[in-house]
């Protein structure tokens, strides 16, 4: 049984001012194995982030179906973790109170959050943070605790939304090969949503292309790479070509269209 089963998903708009629809996936079947690394690319408004969030149960389909281990999805779920663009942390509670504030509503005692907190603190290199602040916080260590925050939670899926953009290159690529490592561990499935061809080709175990508006699956690529990725090596630039191609050829689709209906 695939992890994640996205089976003729199509999402319609309503625009009520203009009383017209817009159209954003377009019959889209998707199926992600356990333990894959999935990186969804495409470009600029096909509905990557709308697969995502139907999958973390935000956004429902207008039609088709999604699942996770067998089970129809209708809304979030403690099944399915969420790491955001920006790690979305309550300024008033430290570290280890962010990363645990699903034990805190589930009325654990704050000792138990603590202790519970503790190992995926560890796991993600926040050890001697613990009781730091958001304020007090670098970006990529925001991203951490955003990272543990959703591990605690022992989910099947982790759902990623570009959490790494507005990181600078040195932490960005010390982020990736954090997470890789923290993937390889947890033996969970992750879909990754991503703009840079590269970020898919260092994580990813298979990359998704998608085509411009609406959203379609237009080629499943499985990478056979070994890890730790050299972005260097002629394999990686031949993965990195093919795709490069595919997104410039939907790009300059998706001008066509909008020059068409100019």
């Amino acid at each position: 049984m695939a992890a994640i089963e996205l089976k003729d998903i199509v999402k319609i708009y309503a625009d009520r001012k203009r009383g017209t629809e817009l159209l954003t996936i377009d019959h889209v079947d998707l199926s992600v194995d356990s333990n894959e690394f999935l990186c969804l690319l495409g470009p600029s408004g096909c509905g990557k982030s709308t697969l995502l969030n139907m999958i973390a149960g935000f956004e429902t389909a207008s039609s088709g179906t999604v699942s996770v281990a067998g089970k129809s999805i209708t809304g979030p779920g403690a099944d399915r973790g969420m790491v955001f663009q920006q790690a979305t942390l309550m300024p008033w509670l430290n570290v280890w109170e962010n990363i645990a504030f699903s034990l805190k509503l589930a009325g654990k005692s704050a000792s138990e959050q603590r202790e519970a907190a503790q190992p995926f603190i560890d796991m993600v290199k926040l050890g001697g943070f613990e009781n730091h602040y958001p304020s007090e916080l670098s970006g990529g260590m925001a991203q951490r605790v955003g990272i543990a925050r959703a591990l605690l939670l022992n989910p099947a899926v982790i759902l990623m939304d570009e959490p790494f953009a507005a990181l600078d290159a040195q932490t960005k690529i010390e982020m990736q090969e954090e997470l890789v490592s923290i993937w390889q561990r947890h033996q969970g499935t992750v879909v990754f949503v991503t703009h840079s061809v590269d970020e898919a080709l260092v994580l990813g175990s298979q990359v998704a292309v998608m085509t411009h508006r609406p959203g379609r699956i237009r080629e499943l690529i499985k990478l056979d790479l070994p890890r730790p990725r050299d972005s260097t090596s002629p394999e990686f630039n031949e993965y990195k070509r093919h795709i490069l191609a595919l997104i410039r050829e939907e790009s300059a689709l998706a001008r066509a269209d909008v020059a068409a209906n100019a």
